[in-house]
């Protein structure tokens, strides 16, 4: 049994064993439980400061399209990472509540246009930017060197998973 610094334990019979156990790397396992817990803690915590039926989602997609105008629809979602799924469920979402259009591409006809009604261009002139400034209050926890690091460190990351394809299947 290997217990970690907060009273976590991990036992390691437990595990599957392969050729590779020699190079388990217990504190890259912390490291991953810190990451997935803080992951699940901070998308609850970013919806818990959205209220009003503004979660995260639909304040980036409302904040996009009243920055940058109408967009198509595989476009917008890419620029904000959300699956083609999630987007469609978020702009469901706003169009039924009379924020969003969409509308038929000028030279395309394949593709959908997202664009704000004017009561959506209200309520992103409104709500955005307290919302967000709300939201970013969380950074001022770390020191101005922290947010480099963390900055830094996200970066990396991302990139590392952004660069290597999903397996879709498992391993």
């Amino acid at each position: 049994m290997i217990r970690y610094r907060e009273g976590m334990s991990f036992d390691v019979a437990a595990v599957p064993h392969s050729n590779d156990d020699a190079s388990l790397d217990l504190p890259h396992r912390e490291l991953m439980e810190l990451s997935a817990r803080f992951s699940r803690c901070f998308l609850r915590w970013l919806d818990s400061r959205t209220p009003g039926g503004f979660t995260y989602p639909r304040l980036r997609v409302l904040e996009a399209l009243h920055c940058q105008g109408p967009a198509k629809m595989k476009t917008l979602a890419d620029a904000l990472g959300l699956s083609a799924r999630n987007l469609t469920a978020v702009a469901d979402s706003l169009e039924s509540d009379g924020l969003l259009r969409r509308v038929a591409h000028p030279s395309d006809r394949r593709a959908t246009l997202l664009e704000l009604t004017a009561e959506g261009q209200l309520a992103a002139d409104k709500s955005l930017v307290p919302r967000l400034v709300e939201i970013s209050g969380l950074f001022d926890e770390l020191s101005p060197t922290e947010r480099s690091t963390l900055r830094a460190t996200l970066t990396t990351l991302v990139g590392a998973m952004e660069s290597k394809p999903c397996d879709e299947g498992g391993s």
